[in-house]
């Protein structure tokens, strides 16, 4: 099959680039990158700007690829197709998730759980991603988009909505009472899955944030509060996203009997120590590493049933350091999401 292209891509690309841990993106003219075998070459719309980026960003997440290209929330249209590609062609709508890459072959890929593939490449980490004009990435994990997320409004979904919805379906289907820590993008979404299904949903925000809870509120919580408070009801689960080990015993604390609590970051700081009679009584603690393609396709079924509505605040490409650093003072309601040039 010989290369496929939709139009002729220029020889170079702009491109936001980590060059070392603590320092700021550069903006950067780079050679076009070239897809080969089942790799598609995309033009990117939008990019979403992940708190996992600052934690590559700060060093805290330790292995990224470097100099290194960030960004694994991808909206974007197909470009070019390498030599191999069967499913996708040039002009389709997809969008690109941290999941860049499983070797299909490790005892974790074998039983249904390439989250944990022992050779994974991750999107904007041990990949090139999405902080760019164009981007290569592997067909098999890319996802066809539905019209209503084929925008900037979609890219949040790509992460926030994965890593969100991924956390959610942990929670047992029983669970009534939901309880969400740290309530950014993530959380607008998940938020407003569960409603659509019929749950009852605690928000925690940082103390004195009365302008999220107030958001939260909007979204169909029905208590919204700060991380200190003790809700109103006992907690059938609790999902955390916000990077605070600290909340894990303060959330074990507000949930009942056989409560969950799950951890939805990538990374956390460390867990104070707590009393046993907080873990007793059947109450479980489970962290969430990565997504499937199944969480994926789930998902975007889902989505456009709710309708998932994304909450926005654009910036262009070159202010990608801008919008992280928003990010990092929370005062972004809902997701940042890069835009790319025409």
């Amino acid at each position: 099959m010989q290369q496929n292209t939709f139009s002729s891509p220029p020889s170079t690309m702009l491109a936001m680039v980590l060059d070392q841990p603590g320092q700021p993106l550069t903006l950067k003219a780079l050679p076009m990158p070239v897809p080969t075998g089942d790799q598609v070459l995309v033009k990117v719309l939008a990019c979403g700007v992940c708190r996992t980026d600052l934690h590559i960003l700060d060093g805290e997440l330790t292995q990224p690829k470097l100099p290194l290209i960030p960004g694994h929330e991808i909206v974007g249209v197909v470009a070019q197709t390498g030599s191999g590609v069967t499913r996708l062609k040039p002009g389709d709508a997809v969008g690109i998730p941290w999941l860049g890459y499983t070797c299909g072959q490790c005892k974790y890929c074998r039983n249904g759980r390439e989250n944990l593939c022992e050779r994974a490449v991750f999107t904007g980490y041990t990949m090139d991603g999405g902080y760019a004009t164009y981007t290569v990435a592997w067909e098999q994990f890319c996802f066809l988009l539905p019209a209503l997320y084929a925008s900037p409004a979609g890219a949040p979904l790509l992460c926030a909505g994965l890593i969100g919805f991924r956390s959610y379906r942990m929670v047992m289907e029983k669970a009534q009472t939901i309880g969400i820590y740290g309530f950014g993008a993530a959380a607008h979404i998940i938020i407003q899955v569960a409603v659509y299904q019929g749950k009852t949903v605690y928000a925690f925000t940082r103390p004195g944030d009365t302008a999220t809870q107030a958001f939260a509120m909007r979204l169909g919580a029905v208590w919204a509060g700060d991380s200190l408070q003790t809700p109103p009801q006992a907690l059938d689960a609790a999902i955390i996203f916000a990077p605070d080990g600290a909340l894990i015993p303060k959330a074990l604390t507000n949930t009942d009997k056989g409560g969950q609590v799950i951890c939805g970051g990538i990374h956390m700081s460390n867990i104070p120590s707590f009393p046993y009679r907080l873990l007793w009584e059947e109450r479980t603690i489970h962290s969430v590493a990565n997504l499937t393609r199944e969480d994926g396709n789930l998902f975007l079924q889902l989505a456009p049933q709710v309708p998932v509505k994304t909450t926005t605040q654009l910036f262009e490409l070159h202010q990608a350091n801008e919008a992280l650093s928003q990010l990092r003072s929370g005062k972004i309601k809902g997701a940042a999401v890069l835009v790319m040039p025409l």
